[in-house]
């Protein structure tokens, strides 16, 4: 456990200090878009924030091999290559995204080439275990499709949910941390070596999203754009790859005894063995949601709208800190709810703490405005904005009604990005040096 904290401190630092020069890279190099109708920011800001990423993913990974209780995962297994390889090509074609918008259709067929790069390397899947049934092994043509499909879909979806600061990098890091238990219990608990390359990915991953994270929370001063998103994407799915295809639950030992008995001892490892897809459940649905709704509509699967998850939480009032929080909440219950009931699965207090979890999920969901008071006595010691707002007595207009017509207008407060709240009563302000 050391060796990892070690490693995920490294990247993390690496990812850290490398983003404030990354960010004056990018403004030189006018990687900084216009503003489109889709997003939330108000000024352009720059992207390219995945250059600092990958060069901390190459720290962590430099650091492992060089670690004792580490290094035999380099020497034992090709996977740490095959993820470098296929995370550099993907990298290279997000940068290139970030300052050219390249076309969706040639991003798609990126994806496709790094995920074929790390099955010609031995990432792939190599078998299924089915409840039930046991152990399937598949065929190269079935890993390699089944491979290529989870890496399509999890960098998708990991893309789609990257709009509103700081919220990619933290639902990431947060899923990355009940997965990274999991893969150290296999292979701590259980001894199980093929459980180790997917251990050092989840590690990595922790770090590079907690080095950018301090960057891009809100107000962001820099995005990861593509060249970020699909990066840890890709990283999420050769993590699944490897602890799901690689590891043999026959070494688990729990298919011993009557069928129920094994049915009842698997269940705990059949679950996080869909653990990698619980933890992007909510941008994967976000994503089955985008596609639905676009097709409905007559237009590409890949033309970008503003009817993502997080765009309907701020339509309906929430701020944008809110609605990022929001969306960690139920990342988190979601992934360790999962990894709790896997230990414990016979356990009814892990069912119902994640019943009244996600009862209370869903009254902060459906109570935007929602502004949480400070009693009179503790107003001195909290924020201003938890204190309670003293009313204020305007003095009576001196002309009549044309006094009322001359005042300066008082534009309607805001609440994150939209506009929420008692509209002004006034016409909207006027520009400087035009005429009244």
């Amino acid at each position: 456990m050391r060796d990892y904290l070690l490693t995920l401190c490294v990247t993390a630092a690496v990812t850290y200090l490398l983003t404030g020069p990354v960010r004056k890279f990018a403004i030189a190099t006018g990687a900084m878009p216009e503003i489109r109708a889709r997003d939330v920011h108000r000024e352009p800001t720059p992207r390219l924030g995945g250059i600092a990423m990958f060069f901390g993913l190459c720290a962590g990974l430099l650091v492992a091999d060089h670690l004792q209780n580490l290094n035999s995962v380099f020497d034992q297994s090709n996977e740490p290559r095959a993820l470098l390889s296929g995370a550099a090509l993907i990298w290279l074609i997000g940068v290139l995204d970030d300052k050219f918008e390249l076309d969706a259709l040639i991003k798609l067929g990126a994806q496709m080439i790094s995920a074929g790069v790390m099955v010609a390397q031995g990432l792939t899947i190599l078998w299924l275990p089915i409840p039930g049934v046991g152990t399937v092994a598949l065929t190269q043509w079935q890993g390699t499709l089944l491979t290529v499909a989870l890496v399509v879909l999890t960098i998708n979806a990991v893309n789609f949910v990257d709009g509103l600061d700081g919220l990619a990098a933290g639902m990431v890091c947060i899923a990355t941390g009940a997965f990274f238990l999991y893969a150290y219990r296999l292979w701590y608990g259980y001894t199980i070596e093929a459980a180790a390359p997917a251990t050092l990915f989840a590690a990595i991953l922790m770090g590079m999203c907690l080095g950018f994270l301090p960057h891009n929370m809100h107000p962001a001063r820099i995005f990861m754009g593509d060249s970020g998103s699909m990066l840890i994407g890709l990283i999420l799915a050769a993590s699944a790859i490897s602890i799901t295809g690689q590891v043999d639950p026959d070494t688990l030992k729990i298919f011993e005894g009557s069928t129920r008995q094994a049915t009842h001892a698997a269940l705990p490892v059949f679950i996080p063995l869909i653990l990698p897809l619980t933890i992007i459940a909510i941008p994967m649905t976000d994503l089955v949601l985008a596609i639905v709704r676009r097709t409905w509509k007559g237009q590409s699967p890949f033309a970008a709208d503003r009817g993502h998850l997080h765009h309907r939480l701020l339509e309906i009032g929430h701020s944008h800190s809110r609605a990022v929080l929001i969306m960690y909440f139920w990342s988190a219950l979601i992934a360790f709810g999962t990894l709790a009931y896997s230990v414990h699965s016979a356990s009814m207090w892990i069912v119902l703490a994640i019943t009244a979890l996600s009862a209370l999920g869903l009254v902060l969901l459906l109570m935007p405005r929602f502004s949480p008071r400070a009693p009179r006595w503790a107003e001195a010691i909290v924020p201003p904005r938890y204190r309670r707002r003293s009313r204020v007595v305007e003095p009576a207009p001196e002309h009549g009604a044309a006094a009322e017509e001359d005042r300066v207008p008082v534009p309607a407060g805001l609440h994150g990005s939209t506009a929420i709240g008692h509209r002004s009563r006034f016409s909207d302000r006027r520009k400087a040096g035009t005429p009244s």
